[in-house]
């Protein structure tokens, strides 16, 4: 299989290259086509992969390719850990990225970088899949990088827009934020155990664990709960955790099919698979874990009421990703990795098609994606609007659809996290992810209802060109809404209670949630029957759709007054907690400050005024000075020496 992991993560880096160095002399078809090839033939491989480790019960494999340096000991190696959890997700990118791929052709057909941003997708594409198929820290962080560079180029892809170039330099800036705690945990892990190697760090895990690191001087901390802690920073970076979520919804600047891609399979994905590939340390530390769900649940919510007051359709989706982001982070927290993963997955196919699918009602409506200037689209635009609600559906966790199973288990899975007491910690868990539900179900059929129900709001010239998007378009949305409608009822049992991902996720019994949730786990059939009576999951769900129909449908002049009416809280929400001033005024406009204090205090007055120009004036004046001495007649020469001489003699008659 070996030659399969090579040809898997190769195939997109080969292809991105021929389509960027050489995409005049093959021109557009030749671009994607061998793009989409390359992904194709990685989704190929990665299903054979996958089917390999499960159905045919093959053997994880982990394996070094070559070392690319050692120092002092320390090995610095390429090499591959294909396990379960890594084939799960080469699959979920690749056939994401597949999707992406052909949708592309249709939605970019008449831009001019058509073979550049090819080149990007599958570039992108290739640095994921070498993430996720890493066996060791440095190669991770490759690929972590490698990925915030290619979104950095993509989010700016139209360059000529100041707005993307804004966009794309905020994402590169807090992800550098995110990324120096990131690389900080993995300079601990190094610390502590002179490894790169996932399996041996993991196998010192227990020792890291059982020793102190002092910060601060007579303050001693946990080693391992401050290596997790640094690397969940990094992860806040790349799954936009608040705060450092700020940068992805301006990362819809970027054109649809990447915002698919970023908020679907690559990108924002790679933090809650770290941290789940990390589960043998953070199992170790109650602290960390303790951090990770006070953040996601955090993010869960309060990003989810933003969805609520934004009016472009590319935004609320994206505050969707946020928010369903952080139900995958209390998962986590929860030690319920493999709920975190399977939302991740199921999230992966619904968040594309959501996304693609408002691609194709722009690209309808000649690139408007104002939803207040949408309405009654759905009898011009039928696939659109039968996807896009499966997509909808799927998002709200509607009973039998895809995210039905994987949301309701991770709330269940939240709820009897024993480990979290009854403390703060848990109601702040719990009632998050709670009511969390209300309001993705809100927002979500807010936008749904604003763009294919009620009163036809464009304008004549508009609508009398609005018609259905080629095949290209539509195609990737009807394959993937049949996994996003019914993935869930036969992966449920396997993922999650059926030890689908081995010794790849590490869970202590004390934490074992879904292995006390597989207990009483009975077929998919009786979880839905169940989740009727179990909670209030089910009923918060209806009850948001039920309120998006009342507002935006029956009663559409209630949202103004209710804004009108509780001004303070809509202006909150409008200024998004007030999160961009935080760090464009205050940590970047700060940092500006610090910068142009030490310009002008520093260098221009201190270095250059007085070290520089300073002490050539004074050797200037000094020599004005001086070269008054010099006449050139020999008789001031003498007397001069006379003086002298005479000074000097009478110094030694005075001294004895």
């Amino acid at each position: 299989m070996h030659s399969f992991h090579l040809t898997i993560v190769l195939a997109p880096l080969a292809a991105a290259i021929i389509a960027g160095l050489f995409g005049r002399q093959i021109g557009r078809a030749g671009a994607h086509w061998i793009t989409i090839l390359g992904v194709g033939l990685s989704f190929v491989l990665s299903v054979l992969v996958l089917k390999n480790l499960y159905w045919d019960g093959g053997a994880a494999e982990n394996y070094n390719l070559y070392t690319w340096a050692v120092s002092d000991g320390l090995r610095m190696e390429v090499g591959f850990l294909i396990d379960r959890l890594s084939a799960l997700m080469m699959v979920v990118v690749t056939f994401v990225s597949l999707m992406v791929h052909i949708y592309t052709v249709g939605y970019m057909k008449d831009d001019a970088g058509y073979q550049r941003f090819f080149s990007y997708i599958s570039l992108f594409t290739f640095s994921m899949l070498m993430l996720v198929m890493s066996n060791n820290f440095l190669q991770l962080f490759f690929g972590w990088e490698a990925v915030g560079l290619v979104s950095y180029l993509l989010i700016g892809f139209w360059y000529t827009k100041e707005s993307a170039i804004f966009a794309n330099l905020k994402a590169f800036l807090v992800n550098r934020v995110g990324d120096f705690g990131f690389i900080l945990g993995i300079a601990g892990v190094v610390t502590f155990t002179n490894s790169l190697d996932y399996a041996t760090v993991f196998a010192n895990a227990d020792s890291i664990a059982a020793q102190n690191i002092e910060i601060f001087a007579g303050t001693p901390w946990n080693a391992i709960s401050v290596i997790c802690i640094l690397l969940f920073i990094g992860a806040m970076g790349k799954s936009a955790q608040a705060p450092l979520h700020v940068w992805l919804p301006d990362s819809m600047e970027g054109p649809t099919p990447i915002s698919a891609l970023i908020h679907a399979a690559t990108m924002v994905t790679a933090g809650i698979f770290m941290v789940a590939r990390m589960s043998p340390l953070f199992e170790l530390s109650e602290t960390a874990l303790a951090v990770v769900i006070v953040i996601g649940a955090f993010t869960a919510f309060f990003m989810g009421l933003l969805g609520i007051v934004q009016n472009d359709i590319k935004r609320v989706i994206a505050y969707s990703t946020l928010s369903q982001l952080g139900y995958m982070t209390v998962a986590l927290g929860a030690s319920a990795y493999g709920a975190a993963i399977f939302h991740l997955m199921t999230h992966a196919f619904f968040k594309a098609l959501l996304f693609l699918a408002a691609g194709s009602v722009i690209i309808a409506l000649h690139h408007e994606q104002d939803i207040r200037k949408m309405g009654g689209l759905k009898k011009y635009l039928p696939i659109t609007y039968w996807t896009a609600l499966i997509g909808s559906l799927a998002l709200i966790g509607f009973p039998g659809s895809a995210g039905f199973f994987s949301k309701d288990a991770l709330i269940e899975a939240v709820r009897d996290s024993h480990w979290l007491g009854q403390g703060p910690i848990y109601w702040i868990a719990y009632l998050s992810v709670l009511l969390g539900v209300f309001v993705t179900a809100l927002y979500s059929f807010r936008l749904f209802f604003l763009v294919f129900h009620g009163k036809e709001r464009m304008d004549d010239e508009v609508k009398s060109h609005v018609h259905e998007t080629p095949w290209v378009i539509t195609a990737p949305l009807i394959l993937l809404a049949i996994p996003s409608a019914i993935i869930g009822w036969f992966t449920i049992e396997p993922v999650l209670f059926g030890g689908f991902f081995g010794d790849a996720i590490v869970v202590t019994s004390a934490h074992d949630v879904l292995g006390r949730m597989g207990e009483e786990f009975h077929g998919s059939w009786n979880f839905l029957k169940h989740s009727f009576v179990a909670g209030p999951v089910f009923y918060l769900a209806a009850a948001g759709v039920f309120t998006a129909w009342f507002l935006y449908l029956k009663r559409p002049e209630l949202p103004a007054k209710i804004a009108t009416r509780f001004s303070a809280i809509y202006r909150l929400l409008e200024q998004k907690y007030y999160f961009d001033d935080l760090w464009i005024k205050g940590f970047a406009g700060g940092g500006r400050r610090i910068g142009q204090f030490l310009w002008t205090r520093g260098d221009e007055q201190l270095i250059d005024g007085v070290l520089v120009n300073g002490t050539a004036n004074s050797v200037a004046r000094l020599a004005t000075t001086l070269r008054h001495l010099q006449t050139g007649y020999l008789y001031h020469y003498a007397f001069a020496m006379v003086i002298a001489l005479t000074l000097f003699l009478g110094w030694l008659l005075w001294m004895h």
